[in-house]
């Protein structure tokens, strides 16, 4: 059966899921497209054949599922009438500008019961499926510490084009938030629970509540601490690295591509490794650790009724995590406890 999906947004994000439905082989069809903008509703719709639709309810009538790809605070409006209409929703992170929005949306969708998904891809990059594997060895022995850089141009800019990320209204916040929602998720997916934040933040391009400098400390249950350090600038050379640095009693992991890597391992006695693309991905194979393409993992769960992953639920945790990290900003990097799990 053909899953017809719908999407409410059509710009950079949206494009994004196209191009991963298309190359995923899934029976899909990228059935209709709705967006207040001219310019991205036509440019989503010429790229992935989508018919536009004048209104939300014209597209939820037309399509078996749904992609929320709009700025971030109509996600819980939109997600509520997907989920009046019963049907699957894949939802762009963040889930919502707050946190208390965000644990609506998850208990929306919990007694609905319909099949949901967030857009948290970076637990399905070969990279950081591998580096997981590697630190939780018992060869590699406890984790200690973790480094985590996370750059990008601020996003009003480029390809992205987001000008509603300069809006506090549309976005909530800034870097934290809307970028590095993605590190908070996959620092507890790699190293466990995290007990407590610190952080502090900045604001360089004079948009109020748009900060665009966050460095946070995390203390994790099992000892380890880490640092995350968020930054938005203006150097259109760099439109999202990531460097990650692991520090174990045994062995010490760094990569700086988040996608295929490579990732450098170096080991007592002196060895070193460094394993990326098509090798990593026939290594991670060989282990029999999958790297799925989460647009094909959603339409698969569409198809059989399946719980998806990682669904508002999990996102919930990073949203907590970045609303602690804020709290602790605003008091002067006071420490913030994190409940557990």
């Amino acid at each position: 059966m053909t899953i017809r999906v719908g999407f409410l947004g059509g710009g950079f994000i949206a494009h994004y899921h196209g191009k991963m439905l298309h190359t995923s082989g899934a029976d899909v069809e990228i059935a209709a497209v709705h967006d207040p903008d001219p310019a991205k509703v036509a440019g989503f719709a010429s790229a992935s054949g989508a018919r536009v639709v004048d209104t939300e309810d014209e597209l939820l009538d037309a399509v078996d599922a749904v992609y929320v790809c709009t700025w971030t605070a109509e996600h819980p409006r939109l997600v509520d009438k997907v989920v009046e209409r019963n049907l699957p929703v894949f939802c762009e992170k963040p889930l919502a500008v707050d946190l208390d929005a965000a644990v609506r949306m998850v208990d929306s969708v919990r007694r609905s019961g319909v099949v949901n998904q967030v857009g948290l891809v970076l637990r399905d990059s070969p990279a950081f499926v591998y580096l997981r594997d590697q630190v939780n060895r018992p060869e590699s022995g406890r984790v200690m510490s973790v480094v985590f850089r996370d750059d990008q141009y601020i996003p009003i800019q480029g390809q992205y084009g987001s000008t509603w990320r300069a809006d506090p209204a549309k976005a909530g916040s800034g870097t934290l938030l809307e970028h590095s929602i993605h590190d908070l998720d996959i620092l507890e997916w790699m190293l466990g629970p995290v007990t407590g934040v610190a952080g502090r933040s900045s604001e360089f391009h004079d948009l109020r509540g748009i900060e665009d400098v966050v460095s946070a400390t995390l203390q994790f249950a099992s000892g380890a601490i880490g640092s995350l350090t968020s930054i938005w600038h203006d150097l259109l050379e760099r439109p999202s690295l990531r460097r990650v640095e692991v520090f174990c009693e045994h062995a010490y992991f760094w990569l700086e591509d988040d996608v295929f890597g490579p990732v450098h391992c170096t080991r007592p006695g002196g060895e070193q490794t460094a394993l990326g693309g098509e090798e990593l991905v026939a290594e991670l194979a060989a282990r029999g650790l999958s790297v799925r393409n989460p647009d094909e993992s959603f339409i698969d769960a569409v198809r059989t009724g399946e719980p998806a992953t990682p669904d508002f639920a999990a996102a919930l945790r990073a949203h907590l995590l970045a609303d602690a990290i804020y709290r602790s900003a605003d008091a002067d990097g006071t420490s913030v406890h994190i409940p557990a799990g």
